[in-house]
Parts: structure tokens; C-alpha cells; sequence
């Protein structure tokens, strides 16, 4: 039995896909090309009919199970997408399914699931993260003698991801200069490698994580898998505290370059795409594409694919995107200041701090009785960056106490 995926079985899992998932649109993306000087070309899998490229493989995954392990029925652990992709295949095959998602999965997900699955999917949600969740999940397997789905640490799944690669050598058959890939539990880019570096060795695959949750990275630099001690978990989709076992072995042969992109850039990454483009992304969908500014010079010219993995994001997370996007370009300012208690005060601050395009739009104060002062939350969105010296040196000017914010990660994280 083989461990490692082969390219017989990957082309045996697109043969099984046939009817199930789309071959979804390769398409030049004339603004991204431009930003970078380059042929940059979208791999569309946020238009598969679950708006993830995850349906590939928990498809090729369940379609293999024999009459028997169907009859037990299936669990998974999942932030959304993969869960998604159980769910459909559940309803597809008639199989019954449990499908366990952290309690802080957006909603938006979570009513997708039920949605793909109808009457052969119950949904269980457990645990702030996707470790968490999967930790029960694998109990509950065990304990009700039910098929594990694993989300990316799986040959048969991972074989099932690799179809994207055979689509996209036919879709652009002149070669690709460089790939770039989202990592989470490295389930996709493992698959990618598997088939490039047979079919297009001249390739170059680049992997790209969040900078709060960059495990592939931390788990290559020190050559084995660890779990992260902390992690952002904003890209839930890409948020894996340790990558999987035949994932990282895979990347750790194959795998000579991983990107790391701050999570403010790519919630400007999804408003730019929404603005400009008409896209909805998800922040792992939008994940790949937030790194082509780090490519450089020696990128230039060349014809380069980026994967746009997943559009399933909650419209109440806008708020927030727009909160991040905007800490991220330095136009969006926290301050801890002390008022003094006396009347006008918070109008001196109006007037002789705020420039005349500043603008408040966060304020939290408490009244201290029998004391001097009292301390006020203040968020400040200025026009241009550069603004923000001369609004510190009018605080400074006008004697105007204050804490910065911005940059004390334990205060700041009750903000935003």
C-alpha cells in the first residue's frame, strides 16, 4: 500500500471528481498583474459549489470507503471548509456524518454545513480552536467506531487536492514560472508538490502562511512538527497549531521557500479584492495572494499562479477586516489617555489635538470620583500615515498624557 500520494492516484481521484467538483477558471488578473509587473493568473476554487477547493478531497476520500465503513458512518473535524466538503459528500453518498467544528467557526459556515448535508449531517461545535475541536473529534471516532475524515493528513484527501495541479498544467501548458500556495495543515500545497515536481519541475512552489500561525514554517526551520505556543487565529481557515504528519514530510523533501504575510495585509488584501475585483474571499482564500508583494524584482515578467482556495466569509466579519486592513497601513490609532475632570476638556482635546481630517471613532471613558484625571480609550483613523507624528506631537505639546496601544499586544487584542 502506498504511503505517499502517487500521480496514478491523483488521476484516479479526478476521475471520480467527474460531476462532482468543477474545473474551475484559471484566469489572468489584469490588476494584480500590473501591482507586480508580472502574468499573475487566480486559480478560482472559491467557485466550486461549497466555495472551497476542500469538496475535492473528502469526496475522493469517502467515495473510497467500502459499503462496511460507510454503514459505521464518518466524523470530522473542521474550521468550515472541509467540513463543507463532508457534509456534501454525506448527502452525495447517503452516508450519515457527525461534523465537529470550533465554537468560534463563523456562523456563515456553520449554516453551510447543515445546508450541504440536510439529513445526513449533524453538527457539533466544541472548543475555541481547530486543534481543540479535532482532539474531541478524534475521541468521539473512536469511542462510536466511526470513520475519521481527516481535513489534510490523509493520503487519499491529499490525493484529492492534487487534482487542482493536473487542471492547472492543462490550463496554462506553457508552465508556470511560480505557484503560490496557502499552507494551514499543508493538506493542498503537499498535493501541488506531488504533482509539479514530476509534470513541471521547472515550478517553483511557494508556500504562504499567516504570520500568527505559521506552523509549516516553524515545523521546517527546526526539522520536525511542533505545536505553536500562540496563535493567531483570524485566518481560520490557515490557523493549524501543527501541520500533519504526511504534509510535513512531503514539504520538508520538496518545499524550499514558505512567505509569511501579516494579517492586516491580508484584510486588505480581501477589500481590495471585493472593491476592485467583485470577489468575495475568505482570509485563507485570500492568504496566497497577500505574498505577491514580497516576490521582488527578480519576479518580474514572469507568469505566476496563485491560489484562491476559498469565498466563504461571514459579512459580519467586515467590520473587523476593515479594523485590521487599516491598524495595518498605520491609519488607525489606539490611545490610552488620561482627561483631565474638569469641564471643556474633552473639547481642548477636539480642538487642539485632532488635525483637521483626524477623526474619532472609537471613545471609552470612566469617570474616577475624588481623583484628577481619568483615563479614556480613544481610536483615531487619520487620512495618511504620516499624520500620525504630528497628532503625538500635539498630544506632547499640549501636555496631554497618554499610553500608545497599538503596540501592547495583551491590551490591544480587547480592541480589535
Amino acid at each position: 500500500m502506498n504511503t505517499l500520494p502517487t500521480l496514478e492516484g491523483i488521476q484516479e481521484a479526478r476521475n471520480q471528481l467527474k460531476g462532482i467538483c468543477k474545473q474551475t477558471p484559471f484566469v489572468k488578473s489584469e490588476r494584480l498583474s500590473q501591482q507586480v509587473n508580472a502574468s499573475v493568473f487566480l486559480k478560482r476554487e472559491d467557485l466550486q459549489e461549497i466555495r472551497s477547493f476542500k469538496i475535492r478531497g473528502a469526496y475522493t476520500k469517502m467515495n473510497g470507503l467500502t459499503s462496511a465503513k460507510r454503514r459505521q458512518g464518518v466524523l470530522c473535524a473542521s474550521a468550515g471548509n472541509h467540513a463543507q466538503g463532508v457534509a456534501y459528500t454525506c448527502k452525495a453518498l447517503k452516508i450519515q456524518g457527525h461534523v465537529y467544528m470550533p465554537a468560534t467557526t463563523p456562523q456563515q459556515k456553520v449554516a453551510q454545513v447543515q445546508y450541504f448535508g440536510g439529513d445526513y449531517v449533524n453538527t457539533v461545535l466544541v472548543g475555541d480552536t481547530y486543534d481543540e475541536c479535532q482532539q474531541v473529534a478524534f475521541e468521539a471516532a473512536k469511542k462510536e467506531k466511526k470513520i475519521f475524515i481527516h481535513a489534510f493528513d490523509d493520503l487519499q484527501v491529499i490525493e484529492g487536492q492534487a487534482t487542482i495541479a493536473l487542471e492547472l498544467l492543462e490550463q496554462y501548458p506553457e508552465g508556470l514560472d511560480t505557484l503560490l500556495v496557502p499552507i494551514g495543515g499543508g493538506g493542498l500545497i503537499a498535493g501541488l508538490l506531488t504533482v509539479f515536481k514530476s509534470l513541471s519541475p521547472q515550478t517553483e512552489i511557494i508556500g504562504v502562511e499567516p504570520m500568527g500561525a505559521s506552523s509549516m514554517k516553524l515545523a521546517l526551520d527546526n526539522g520536525q512538527r511542533i505545536p505553536l505556543q500562540t496563535m493567531d487565529r483570524f485566518v481560520d481557515g490557515a490557523a493549524v497549531r501543527e501541520v500533519g504528519t504526511l504534509p510535513f514530510s512531503i514539504c520538508s523533501s520538496h518545499l524550499q521557500t514558505i512567505l509569511t504575510v501579516d494579517e492586516g495585509k491580508i484584510c486588505q488584501t480581501l477589500l481590495d479584492l471585493y472593491n476592485k475585483d467583485g470577489i468575495v474571499a475568505e482570509p485563507a482564500g485570500a492568504l496566497a495572494i497577500s505574498a505577491l508583494d514580497q516576490l521582488g524584482k527578480s519576479y518580474e515578467k514572469k507568469t505566476i499562479g496563485v491560489m484562491l482556495c476559498g469565498g466563504n466569509n461571514d459579512i459580519l466579519r467586515m467590520q473587523e477586516i476593515r479594523e485590521r486592513a487599516l491598524i495595518y497601513a498605520n491609519l488607525k490609532h489606539y490611545f490610552l489617555v488620561q482627561f483631565p475632570q474638569r469641564s471643556g476638556a474633552l473639547k481642548e482635546f477636539v480642538t487642539l489635538i485632532l488635525g483637521s481630517t483626524d477623526d474619532i471613532t472609537h471613545f471609552e471613558f470612566s469617570k474616577k470620583n475624588y481623583r484628577n484625571s481619568a483615563p479614556a480609550v480613544v481610536g483615531i483613523e487619520l487620512q495618511q500615515a504620516s499624520d500620525f507624528d504630528l497628532l503625538v506631537k500635539r498630544m506632547k505639546k499640549h501636555k496631554f498624557k497618554y499610553q500608545y496601544l497599538n503596540d501592547k499586544p495583551d491590551l490591544f487584542q480587547f480592541l480589535v
